[in-house]
């Protein structure tokens, strides 16, 4: 077999119960921040599409919503999308926390696997945060519950491992060209990117019950010179919210804009100049109009058109 033979290139989902850090473990593998990372659950809405284009092949990350029970339309939107995805993709990654403990969520997830022909690599993230000597009974338990194809311990945040974890996802991708130019690092558009960016910065400073109700909108985002002139609105479901967004002297709607400037500075490679506005749009999570207008499309994820 040639070398050029020998290439490889496919798809791998990213799945896992929320907050186990799928979104952390693609951006370290691509070596670039695309998905927005949070403490809060839920944080990944769209199926996020990401490449790593290597010598030997070329890996399509998916990383999706993660698999939980819906509590309206964008709960159904996000669970049919992570669920579609398992019977599209070449390997199924399922990242789960390192413990002993399979519970509800993790059990109804390995259901789901059972239903798919796919190959699954178990990934076992975060095991910097706890001692070496315990893994190997994390490895055990999961063992005896689902035929993987592989175990793999890591640290998302860290990198620990992650060149092994890569070494084995290449080997369940089939023969043939690269689906992206090399330099290709993510489908997503650029003002996709940035208004995630700035959810993410939303997200991590706000206030418990207000983050799953927010969406960002960018308006306009226009290039002058060298400085990207960008207008976004936050939306947020109820009047209560605005003001808490907004905060005394409109202060935390400053503070989520300077989170947000440097990183969207650092993905657009220029300056920007960011001006953030609030709108209240109520029960947006349930009104199909809204949730295709912020990018979300429910019919795509249930398979219609």
């Amino acid at each position: 077999m040639s070398e050029a033979d020998a290439y490889k290139s496919g798809f791998a989902a990213l799945i896992g119960r929320p907050n186990v850090g799928k979104s952390t473990l693609m951006n370290q593998l691509i070596g670039q921040k695309i998905a927005i990372t949070s403490n809060k659950p839920q944080t990944t809405r769209n199926r996020i599409q990401t490449v790593l284009t290597l010598p030997q092949g070329q890996i399509v990350f998916l990383d999706t919503p993660g698999i939980h029970k819906a509590k309206n339309k964008l709960g159904d939107y996000m669970v049919n999308v992570a669920q579609r995805t398992l019977n599209e993709v070449d390997v199924i990654l399922w990242l789960v926390e390192p413990t002993n403990y399979i519970g509800a969520g993790e059990r109804h997830i390995i259901e789901q696997l059972k239903r798919t022909k796919t190959p699954v690599i178990l990934v076992i993230n975060k095991v910097d945060t706890v001692k070496r000597a315990e893994i190997l009974s994390f490895i055990d338990t999961y063992r005896k519950e689902f035929d993987f194809q592989e175990i793999v311990p890591v640290s998302a945040l860290k990198g620990d491992n992650t060149d092994t974890l890569v070494q084995c996802i290449l080997q369940y991708l089939p023969y043939g060209d690269a689906f992206y130019d090399e330099d290709t690092i993510t489908d997503q558009p650029m003002r996709q990117i940035v208004s995630e960016l700035i959810r993410e910065k939303a997200l991590r400073l706000l206030s418990e019950e207000i983050p799953h109700g927010i969406a960002v909108s960018i308006e306009s985002m226009k290039k002058r010179g060298k400085i990207w002139d960008i207008e976004a609105t936050i939306v947020c479901e109820k009047d209560s919210h605005k003001g808490i967004v907004i905060g005394k002297g409109g202060q935390m709607l400053k503070k989520i804009g300077s989170a947000a400037r440097p990183e969207i500075e650092d993905l657009l490679q220029g300056k920007a100049n960011l001006q953030l506005w609030v709108k209240v749009k109520k029960d947006w999570r349930d009104s199909d109009f809204l949730l295709k207008n912020f990018g979300y499309h429910p019919k795509d994820a249930s398979g219609g058109e």
